[in-house]
């Protein structure tokens, strides 16, 4: 084995390694711990690929270190041998990394350009090493001891319908099943989340009953609040995670679970001036972690892709 090859294997092996022991460590729940180490925090999300980026530069030769285009990219390859691990033995799943992948590539960036000022600096290599080591085991409880408030989003979406509104109506209150080939949520699909099967409302009031039911075994359970015939319908929304087998969503994002529910819809209708009908959907949704900033953004995302996928339903049918 040539010194080369030795050193590319230090310097991807070991921040694979180390990504592999961060990641079984804070992923486990220790009794008496709490939330203690979580892969839901920043210092998982921000903190890890940063000095996983930095171990890579600073673990490679010299020749290569002093490389602006090795200390961009040379740290993405450990984190893409990381995603590659976890997705093969099943620990995280395609969703939640296509979420955290951008965030762990531009950390990974800055750590990269970090480990090659401090190769330049540093002496004592095994005590500063160790010090990479341990940060997130030192950040993660001072994290913990910052109590996350709840956060309250709204994802609003609409769709202009050439339509009779009573016909409209019809497709708001009760929507029959709905076909793969009618399906337009791409980003869901990508994703591999769940898709809209139909509707059904048993009576058309408030009080009334609204069973939303998605595939893979996931079902929204909704209260009429609000009630109008043909212009308001406003809805309160409830996914009791232990209905959803654990198939069907990654433990980070279930519904109605630790960090992530959704809260009421709206459906309103809009008469414009030039005899097209709005149809307006939208929803609140909470969020509970310590990066709602950035978690909030794909929030939006995936429920504004919900809300539009079926609007085109509704204006597809109503139109027909």
């Amino acid at each position: 084995m040539t010194k080369t090859l030795k050193t590319l294997i230090i310097a991807f092996g070991i921040p694979l390694i180390y990504a592999m022991i961060i990641g079984f460590s804070f992923g486990m729940k220790i009794e008496g711990f709490g939330d203690l180490f979580s892969v839901m925090s920043t210092t998982f999300i921000f903190v890890l690929p940063t000095i996983m980026g930095a171990l890579t530069v600073y673990l490679s030769e010299k020749s290569r270190a002093s490389s602006v285009a090795y200390r961009i990219f040379a740290p993405w390859i450990p984190i893409f041998l990381f995603l590659l691990v976890t997705m093969v033995f099943s620990i995280e799943g395609w969703a939640c990394w296509l979420m955290i992948l951008p965030v762990f590539l531009l950390a990974a960036t800055i750590g990269g350009f970090a480990g090659g000022y401090l190769r330049g600096q540093w002496r004592n290599d095994k005590l500063n090493i160790s010090i990479l080591f341990l940060l997130p085991f030192l950040i993660a409880p001072m994290e913990s001891l910052v109590d996350s408030i709840p956060g309250e989003y709204k994802a609003y979406t609409y769709i202009d319908i050439d339509a009779p509104i009573e016909k409209i109506w019809d497709n708001v209150t009760k929507v029959s099943e709905i076909e793969a080939s009618e399906d337009t949520g791409y980003l869901n699909k990508t994703l591999g989340f769940p898709r809209p099967i139909k509707a059904e409302l048993n009576f058309e009031g408030v009080g009334a009953y609204r069973k939303t039911i998605f595939t893979n075994g996931l079902v929204f359970h909704e209260t009429v609040t609000e009630y109008i015939d043909n212009e308001k319908m406003v809805f309160t929304i409830k996914a009791y995670p232990h209905e959803i087998p654990s198939t069907t969503l990654d433990e980070h994002v279930v519904i109605g679970g630790e960090y992530f529910d959704v809260l009421n819809g709206t459906y309103e209708l809009e008469q414009l001036p030039n005899g097209i009908n709005r149809l307006h959907l939208y929803s609140k949704f909470e969020l509970d972690t310590t990066f709602d900033f950035y978690a909030g953004l794909w929030a939006k995302w995936i429920m504004k892709d919900i809300q539009n996928n079926i609007l085109r339903v509704a204006k597809k049918r109503a139109e027909k």
